[in-house]
């Protein structure tokens, strides 16, 4: 709703006394009319709308003097001898009297209700006009939207020409102009009429500038701009705040991560390094007799322990791309029966203790996928399922196309994931904490899960009937 407070109208003073005599002089002609059919006690009666009108309209002063005007045209007109100030009877003294006092009385009190009313609807459009602001304040939560809605706010609640709201913080304003000719361009109306400030509890924040032509700023609106002032800042302290817990939450999660990712990293890079360095120690020793067997058992292990050491750098490295967005995919039509064997090929060293089943549906359509990263996915979930499981135990892999998708399963038999850590599983550095668990950064599952929902698909876990962890990727066909 828009409109001025002001709720009495904008005539000069001079006017509305014009027209309160005015109005009690056609009254007074249209009696005339009717004089001799008329008693004294109507008449006056009658000459109490004007009054009643004029206080009602323009004040008390108006009123006041339609009802001087009144006494003075009833006591010249209809009080014998017609046309003259003088009355004869005492009757009509008290008439008179009593009409006075009664007109004025009525004066006072229709302007003291209009001027009630008047400022309840004052108090009652200032009341709608900031539940308005805070509530367009609640929803937001940057400072440069509630700048935009301050002066947006001021500009439709003042009707004023152009409000900017600056902060110290922001170069640009949130700035509101009025359109002229149908364009937001223009120049400004010379220096701000109105200047408030945005005072928070230690500095000043800013300052809401208002341009407007006419009439400056009277009380009830100053008393209003103020309230805004203060909402205002109450908003922009508000935000500063959440942005400040938000930093001070992201610094500390990025302390937490970095710790953790350290302890994890430094453990895991220690033990392949050491394995390698003693199984190269050894087979260097030329004083140490080794038979074939042994030289061998050394060779594989050394071997191991080195790919192991690859995956656990090429995690580091996906990971680093995931967050910082750089990681590219890809998209070519391949077979998933190819990704399945290239991940397995890779693994076949690790998985000589277990038994591979590997079902895959008849006919299965090609998939829009990027083939290293999602053999980097297969690869870390065939990892975990070989490490989680006891030796001489079976993994299941089974692939069909379901719904759009291509819907890969990897079954293992080993103690399953406890049902309070199975929504934390993708987490980063996240890793289920059991006895004698076996090492690991916590970097594979979330991993996989970026890089599946990089490619527009799902991956979730669940428990295996009869024990084990089912792990199960959707790729979109289309």
């Amino acid at each position: 709703m828009k409109r001025n407070f002001a709720l009495v109208g904008n005539e000069p003073k001079v006017l509305s006394y014009f027209l309160a005599i005015l109005l009690t002089t056609i009254v007074t002609i249209v009696l005339l009319f009717f004089r001799d059919g008329l008693q004294i006690a109507t008449v006056a009666l009658l000459y109490l709308l004007p009054v009643g009108a004029c206080a009602a309209l323009w004040g008390l002063g108006p009123g006041i003097v339609s009802a001087l005007v009144s006494f003075f045209l009833l006591n010249y007109f209809f009080l014998p001898p017609y046309s003259t100030l003088m009355v004869h009877k005492s009757q009509d003294i008290l008439v008179l009297f009593v009409f006075l006092v009664l007109t004025v009385s009525i004066s006072q009190l229709v302007s003291s209700m209009t001027r009630s009313l008047a400022i309840a609807r004052d108090r009652e459009h200032e009341i709608s006009r900031l539940y308005e602001l805070s509530l367009a304040f609640s929803k937001l939560h940057r400072e440069m939207d509630i700048l935009n809605t301050l002066a947006q706010q001021t500009l439709e609640t003042f009707q004023v020409d152009q409000v900017e709201v600056f902060t110290e913080g922001n170069p640009k304003p949130g700035l509101i102009r009025i359109p002229e000719n149908g364009s937001y361009e223009g120049t400004l109306f010379g220096p701000p009429t109105t200047v408030v400030p945005l005072q928070g509890n230690q500095r000043l924040l800013g300052e809401i500038r208002i341009w407007r032509k006419g009439h400056p700023a009277n009380p009830s609106e100053e008393r209003l701009l103020q309230t805004f002032s203060r909402q205002g800042v109450l908003a922009l302290e508000r935000a500063r705040l959440v942005a400040s817990e938000n930093r001070a939450r992201l610094l500390e999660e990025s302390d937490r991560m970095k710790s953790a990712l350290l302890a994890s990293v430094s453990h895991e890079l220690r033990t392949p390094l050491a394995t390698i360095t003693g199984a190269l120690s050894s087979l260097a020793n030329d004083e140490l007799v080794l038979d074939e067997a042994a030289r061998q058992s050394l060779i594989e292990t050394a071997s191991e322990e080195a790919d192991r050491l690859n995956r656990l750098v090429g995690n580091l490295l996906d990971m680093t791309r995931l967050e910082a967005g750089a990681m590219h995919i890809n998209l070519e039509a391949r077979d998933i029966q190819d990704v399945i064997g290239s991940a397995l090929e890779e693994l076949r060293p690790q998985l000589r203790s277990k038994t591979v089943k590997v079902d895959l549906s008849a006919g299965l359509p090609l998939v829009n996928m990027d083939f290293v990263l999602i053999e980097r996915v297969l690869v870390n979930i065939l990892d975990n399922a070989n490490k989680y499981s006891p030796p001489d135990t079976s993994i299941e892999i089974k692939a069909r196309a379901l719904n759009g998708f291509m819907e890969v399963k990897i079954a293992d038999r080993g103690m399953g994931i406890p049902p309070e850590d199975m929504q934390q599983i993708f987490e980063k550095f996240y890793r289920v904490k059991r006895p004698n668990s076996v090492g690991g950064t916590g970097l594979g599952l979330s991993i996989c899960k970026g890089i599946i929902q990089a490619h527009g698909g799902v991956i979730a876990a669940e428990n295996r009937a009869g024990g084990g962890t089912i792990i199960a990727i959707s790729l979109p066909l289309h």
